[in-house]
């Protein structure tokens, strides 16, 4: 999708996805890429019955995230030591810098609106292999 030199507004449909570092796909959405943002990006991901993703952190980004369907774990803290259960119809704040790692526990897909401080939403991405064993699913 080609971006315009003047900023105007734009419909984006979710329709294809990109593989994201943390091991989901997500469903293109608002982004410095699709729209030429300059402040946030905001994505759709279902997460499949099973799917996890990888231990990671958002170096230079805050993330908001409504849960529209399901039911998300989510251990954080610097070693992964604090878990939250998010339902549908919740909301749930990451700050940056936060080491995460959310899976879906249930049968059920669970589907989010993911919104970030960063208009490009991989750029701080920081993978945590190391902290990968504290969650054994």
């Amino acid at each position: 999708m080609s971006v315009s030199s003047k900023p105007t507004c734009r419909i984006v449909q979710p329709g294809s996805t990109y593989a994201g570092k943390q091991g989901f796909n997500y469903f293109e959405g608002i982004a410095a890429e699709t729209v030429g943002s300059t402040g946030i990006c905001m994505h759709l991901l279902t997460i499949p019955p099973g799917g996890r993703a990888k231990a990671h952190l958002h170096a230079a980004h805050e993330t908001a995230i409504y849960a529209l369907s399901g039911e998300t774990h989510c251990w954080f803290g610097d070693q992964l030591e604090e878990h939250v259960v998010v339902h549908a119809g919740e909301m749930f704040y990451i700050p940056t810098g936060v080491p995460h790692l959310p899976a879906n526990l249930s049968d059920q897909p669970a589907t989010a609106i993911i919104a970030r401080t960063d208009p490009n939403e991989q750029e701080s991405v920081v993978l945590l292999p190391d902290l990968e064993r504290h969650v054994p699913l």
